[in-house]
Order: C-alpha cells, then sequence, then structure tokens
C-alpha cells in the first residue's frame, strides 16, 4: 500500500526504493511543513546542517526550521549563490568547512533544501566528508523531483566538463512536496518539463500523451501525476541498475548533446533542461522517424522548451568526447525510435561525429 496518514495527511504516497541502501520517496502538497516527523522517524541522530541556495533560503527554510525545531532538531545552515556556476569545487570546499566549523560527525546528518545543483553538491558533500554521513533530499524544482533527487547520483563540474567529479550515495529519504512548485516560474517548470517529456519517451507512451495534450499553460493540472509516473520510472531503471552501467543509461536520453550545449554555452545561455530538450531533438531527427522527431517537437514546444540551436555540431562533437557516458574510445547515446520504447547505442567517437553530421 503506497498510501499511509502523516497529521491527517490523507494523500500522502510513499514510493520505496529497494537499491543496496533502501529508501523511501514520499509525495503530498504540503508536506514540507511536516518534513520535521519525517526525517525524525528517519534519523537518528538530532543534528542536521542544511545546505541550500540564496533564493530557496528565503523562500523555504523558515518552514522547515520550524518543523525540524520541533521535532527537537538543532541546526546549522550553509547557503551559497543559486545556479550551476556554484556547482564546483569552490563551493564544495567551502562546505566542508561549514561542517568542520559546526562539528558535524559521522553520526550527523546533511539535509540538500533545493533544485538539481543543491542536492548534487550537498549530496557529494555528505558522500565524501569524513569519507560519508547520511543525508535527505527536499526538492524544491520539478526537476529535482521527478530526476535529481532520486538515484543516488551526486557531483560536482570541472571547467572541462559536468558532473566529472561524483560519487553514488543514496539519501536517506526523499520529500517531495508539489504545493512548492507553485512558486517557480514558467522557465523553471519548463525545465522540469524537459526531464518528463524524457521519461514518456524512454519508457511510457501514456505519460508522454497526457503530456502532450497539455501545455505550460494547464500542467499544473497534471503536475502530481506526472510527479508520481516520473518518480515510478525512476525507481523501476535504478532499482534494475543502481550504478549506472546497463539499463539505467536510458535515462541518459537527450543529455549527450545537452551536457555538451550546457558547456559550449558556459552553462549561461541554457537551462539544464532546455539543453537537454535540444539534445533530445537533435537526437530523435538524425535517427527516427519524421513522425517521431514532429511529436517531440510539438510536445517540447507545447512546454516553451527550444528544440534546436545556433552552436557549431562540430563543437558540440568535441565537448561529447569529454563527457562522462564515453567509454575509452566509444561513446554511450539513447535512441527512441518509437515513444515510449529507448534504445542503448555504443559506438566509436569517430561513427557517433558520422550519425551526428548525418554521413552516415
Amino acid at each position: 500500500n503506497n498510501t499511509i496518514i502523516l497529521k491527517g495527511m490523507i494523500n500522502l504516497k510513499k514510493i520505496k526504493i529497494n537499491t543496496r541502501a533502501s529508501y523511501d520517496i514520499f509525495i503530498e502538497r504540503g508536506l514540507i511543513k511536516n518534513c520535521g516527523k519525517i526525517i525524525a522517524d528517519t534519523v537518528s541522530t538530532r543534528k542536521i546542517a542544511v545546505i541550500t541556495d540564496n533564493i530557496v533560503d528565503k523562500l523555504y527554510y523558515e518552514t522547515i526550521e520550524l518543523s525540524l525545531k520541533e521535532n527537537g532538531f538543532a541546526l546549522s545552515k550553509f547557503v551559497f549563490p543559486a545556479g550551476e556556476a556554484s556547482k564546483s569545487s569552490e563551493t564544495l570546499n567551502e562546505i566542508y568547512t561549514f561542517l568542520c566549523e559546526n562539528n558535524i560527525t559521522r553520526s550527523d546528518c546533511i539535509i540538500a533544501l533545493g533544485g538539481g545543483v543543491v542536492g548534487d553538491i550537498a549530496g557529494y558533500a555528505a558522500a565524501t566528508f569524513l569519507r560519508g554521513l547520511d543525508y535527505i533530499q527536499i526538492p524544491t524544482t520539478l526537476l529535482a523531483q521527478i530526476d535529481s533527487s532520486v538515484g543516488g547520483k551526486t557531483a560536482i563540474d570541472l571547467p572541462c566538463g559536468k558532473n566529472l567529479v561524483g560519487a553514488f550515495k543514496q539519501p536517506k529519504c526523499v520529500i517531495c512536496d508539489s504545493d512548492v512548485l507553485s512558486t517557480l516560474s514558467d522557465e523553471i517548470i519548463s525545465d522540469g518539463m524537459a526531464e518528463a517529456i524524457k521519461y514518456g519517451m524512454i519508457r511510457d507512451a501514456e505519460l508522454f500523451d497526457l503530456i502532450a495534450t497539455h501545455t505550460l499553460d494547464n500542467v499544473n493540472e497534471i503536475i502530481d501525476e506526472i510527479v508520481y509516473k516520473c518518480i515510478s520510472i525512476k525507481r523501476n531503471v535504478v532499482e534494475n541498475d543502481e550504478f549506472d552501467t546497463g539499463e539505467r543509461m536510458i535515462l541518459n536520453f537527450g543529455h549527450t548533446l545537452g551536457h555538451a550545449i550546457e558547456s559550449y554555452y558556459n552553462y549561461q545561455t541554457y537551462t539544464h533542461g532546455s539543453a537537454v530538450s535540444i539534445g533530445m531533438c537533435m537526437i530523435t531527427e538524425r535517427g527516427c522517424e519524421k513522425y517521431i522527431t514532429d511529436k517531440l517537437i510539438s510536445c517540447v514546444t507545447a512546454y516553451k522548451l527550444p528544440s534546436c540551436c545556433d552552436a557549431p555540431i562540430n563543437e558540440l562533437i568535441k565537448l561529447c568526447s569529454n563527457d562522462k557516458k564515453c567509454e575509452s574510445y566509444d561513446i554511450n547515446y539513447i535512441l527512441c525510435k518509437n515513444i515510449g520504447h529507448a534504445e542503448i547505442k555504443k559506438v566509436s567517437i569517430s561513427e557517433f561525429e558520422k550519425f551526428i553530421l548525418n554521413k552516415i
């Protein structure tokens, strides 16, 4: 039974992730107001270090602080500037110093409060500080709720590429509150919808159709269903391939070129979701029937996502060769020749270049 009751929240849903270290994902509107009770039942410590960015700090820190203190927790807080540029070794070292100064021990816990950048860097700090301590994800963007907070991937970026230094570290739990999505700009909702569209393309044609029959203007009508379905899909994939050596690679649909686009524009011009949207459309246009490409472009356009960019294709191919999806002289990319079904393609860098340049 996926439904449990917490302080009268009769619609609270729980999805269990059965990885090497299993954990629960809690989904319900208004949930962060009750996060203290869930966290108190999940961890034994009562000492918490909250890591967040300067935007989320102003929106939600006081809410979780109240709930945590009501449940006996002592808190310290680290705030860094919002944005991908902060997902760096410099910020990571600042976090380590903060953890030292606040006497955080291996028996204590970190909370990642924010979007994907916060979750990635806070999770990596938890994986590495004192060789590992517990952490909890409270994702505050659609992208983080349906994708980056689930599955245990943590990382920071290097100047030469995205997510090149990281570790697998499963959280103790994930707390998803759909109400926080109402404070997001259309751009940030669009950012997350790119990943939702990805899930439909790789695994669930019905989810894709549901998304395609709505637009950015009325997606809130189905946002709870999208969150639940996407997390369920990722749960199934991650349980089958926790360490990303096989099936889990399908979650990288659109990311091979998407990461290259982000890097080419120095993480300034395109959000992660926008870059993934372009990557999905570019790879589909080159490897699939026209009607599949047309459906995908129509869908991303309805959510005000781009389907192409001006970056020179030769430059993007060079950047792809620095991506972590490369293996020696080969590269893995994902193709969806039918909506709802993904294929993993492993080819040489030269073959990938010919494919992208339409020379095959």
